[in-house]
C-alpha cells in the first residue's frame, strides 16, 4: 500500500509541474503581445507628425481627383492607401483573356509607395551607360548581355565581343541629367489627338518626347506640332525608322528594350544620336512605351506635360492618330493609374475633355506639400534613416582621366562619324541650365542608376569627380 502511494505522489507533481510551465509560457506569450502591441502604439505615436503629413497629403490627393478626375473618386484608406473607383455605369469593354475578366472598375494603390518611386526618378539617369556596366558587380557578365538581342549566349563570357555589340549606344556617363530642361511634352499616339489642336502648346516646350514610328509633318502638325527631340522605340520600329526620321538628324533615339543587328545595321547609316533605354520594369498599374516615355521625361525635366495618352473613359478601342484601331493597353486601368500620377503632381495630363477650358493646376499638390509627404513617406520607411543615398547598394568611383570615349565603333559610316551625338556627351557643365547645376551639386556630383525591378532599395550609384565636370 506504502509504495503505491509514493508511486501516485510522484507521478502526480511532473503533471503539476507541467501545468504551471503551460501557465508560465501563456503569461509570457499574453505578455509578448501586449508589449508589441504597445509597442506599435509607441511606434505610431513617434511617428504621428509623418501620419499626420501623409494624411493631409491624401485628401489633397483626393480633392484633385474630385476636380480633375473627370468622374473618378479618391476613396482613403489609411494615411498611405487609397482606391480609385470608376463611375457605376462606366463601360467596361477590356477583356483579359489570361484571367477571363473585363477591366475592374476600382484599383487600389499606395500613396507613399508611388511618391517615394517618382520623386527617385527626378534624380536619376534612365540611359545605359558604360559607367554603370563598369560599377555594377555583375554589369558585364550577366546584365549587359540581356541587352543584346542575338548573342548566342546568357552571359557575356567574351566582354570583347559584348562592348562591340553596344559600343554604337553606350556612352562613358550620362549624356542627359536631371533637370537638364524646365517643360518637356511626352506625346502619346491615342487617336484621341485628332479631337484637339494641341500642336502649337506641345512646339513651346523645352523637349518634346514621342513613341515609335508616330509620324511627324504638316498633315498632323495642328494636332501633335512638329518638334522633335527624343523619340523612344521598339525593336519592331527599326526597319521603318529611316522613312519616319525624314531627315530629322537631331532626334535622339532611345531604344526601349534590346539593342539587335538591324538597329545596329540602321544606326551605322544615320547621324542621329541612338542610346539604350536602363530597362527599368514598372508594373505600377501602367504599361507600354508611354509609360517609359514619361520615366524618361522625369529623368531630365522639371515639368512633364502628357497628350495623346487617351486617358478619357468613353471609347471602346485602343486608337492611333495616323492608322486603323488595333488591340492595345488596359484603357481604364492606364487612364485611373495616370490620374494618380497627376495628383501627385508627377505629370499634367492634357486631354479633349480639357482642351475648351483654362488649365487650372492650383488644385494639383503644391511642390512643398509633394516634398514634405516625400520626406514623411521616406522617414516612415526608413526610421530617422541615412538621407538621399540611402537607396545606394552599390558604390562606385569615375577616375577623372577616365571618362571612355563616345559612343561609335571603328566601322562606322562617313555619316555616323560626325553624329549629333557629340553636342550631348562632351556638353560642357557650365551649359547646362542653372536648377541642373545646382541639381549636380546638391547630389554631391553623384549619378543614381536603378538595378532591376520596382524595388525603391537598389541603386546603383556613381560619384563623379568635381573636377571632370566642372
Amino acid at each position: 500500500m506504502r509504495g503505491h502511494k509514493n508511486t501516485s505522489g510522484v507521478s502526480r507533481r511532473p503533471a503539476v509541474l507541467h501545468l504551471v510551465c503551460i501557465a508560465a509560457f501563456l503569461s509570457l506569450f499574453v505578455f509578448a503581445i501586449q508589449s508589441s502591441f504597445f509597442s506599435g502604439d509607441r511606434s505610431l505615436d513617434l511617428y504621428k507628425e509623418e501620419i499626420r503629413t501623409l494624411s493631409n497629403f491624401q485628401f489633397s490627393v483626393q480633392q484633385c481627383v474630385a476636380n480633375r478626375g473627370l468622374g473618378l473618386t479618391a476613396h482613403i484608406i489609411d494615411h498611405c492607401k487609397l482606391t480609385l473607383k470608376f463611375p457605376p455605369g462606366t463601360n467596361s469593354t477590356w477583356y483579359n483573356e489570361q484571367f477571363k475578366i473585363f477591366e475592374p472598375l476600382e484599383y487600389h494603390y499606395d500613396v507613399c509607395d508611388a511618391i517615394l518611386l517618382w520623386e527617385q526618378y527626378r534624380n536619376m539617369t534612365t540611359v545605359l551607360t558604360r559607367e554603370y556596366l563598369d560599377t555594377r558587380p555583375d554589369g558585364w557578365l550577366d546584365y549587359a548581355a540581356k541587352r543584346i538581342a542575338q548573342l548566342g549566349t546568357d552571359k557575356c563570357y567574351n566582354q570583347t565581343l559584348c562592348e562591340e555589340h553596344l559600343n554604337l549606344i553606350l556612352p562613358a556617363k550620362p549624356p542627359f541629367r536631371p533637370r537638364q530642361f524646365k517643360t518637356c511634352a511626352v506625346v502619346g499616339n491615342s487617336g484621341d489627338l485628332l479631337k484637339t489642336e494641341f500642336g502649337k502648346e506641345i512646339d513651346s516646350h523645352d523637349a518634346v518626347i514621342r513613341d515609335n514610328e508616330a509620324p511627324v509633318n504638316v498633315k498632323y502638325a495642328k494636332h501633335v506640332g512638329l518638334k522633335r527631340e527624343f523619340r523612344l522605340v521598339v525593336r519592331g520600329a527599326a526597319r521603318n525608322m529611316v522613312k519616319i526620321l525624314n531627315g530629322s538628324t537631331d532626334e535622339v533615339l532611345i531604344i526601349k528594350s534590346v539593342t539587335h543587328r538591324d538597329f545596329n545595321a540602321m544606326i551605322k547609316n544615320i547621324p542621329n544620336p541612338v542610346y539604350l533605354f536602363q530597362g527599368i520594369v514598372l508594373r505600377r498599374g501602367a504599361k507600354g512605351t508611354g509609360m517609359k516615355s514619361i520615366e524618361l521625361a522625369l529623368s531630365m525635366c522639371d515639368i512633364v506635360d502628357i497628350y495623346g495618352f487617351t486617358v478619357d473613359p468613353g471609347y471602346t478601342e485602343w486608337t492611333r492618330y495616323f492608322s486603323t484601331p488595333r488591340k492595345g493597353h488596359n484603357p481604364l486601368q492606364g487612364r485611373a493609374y495616370y490620374q494618380l500620377l497627376e495628383c501627385l503632381g508627377v505629370i499634367r495630363i492634357h486631354s479633349p475633355m480639357r482642351a475648351q477650358r483654362k488649365q487650372d493646376w492650383s488644385d494639383v499638390p503644391s511642390r512643398e506639400m509633394i516634398s514634405r509627404a516625400h520626406a514623411a513617406a521616406l522617414r516612415l520607411k526608413r526610421g530617422q534613416g541615412p538621407g538621399q543615398f540611402g537607396s545606394c547598394k552599390v558604390w562606385g568611383n569615375i577616375d577623372t582621366n577616365n571618362n571612355g570615349p563616345i559612343s561609335g565603333s571603328s566601322d562606322m559610316s562617313e555619316v555616323r562619324k560626325y553624329s549629333n551625338y557629340n553636342k550631348w556627351e562632351v556638353m560642357p557643365f557650365e551649359s547646362l541650365r542653372k536648377e541642373a547645376r545646382d541639381h549636380f551639386v546638391q547630389m554631391e556630383g553623384v549619378s543614381l542608376y536603378k538595378m532591376d525591378g520596382n524595388k525603391l532599395d537598389d541603386l546603383v550609384c556613381v560619384r563623379h569627380s568635381s573636377k571632370s565636370e566642372v
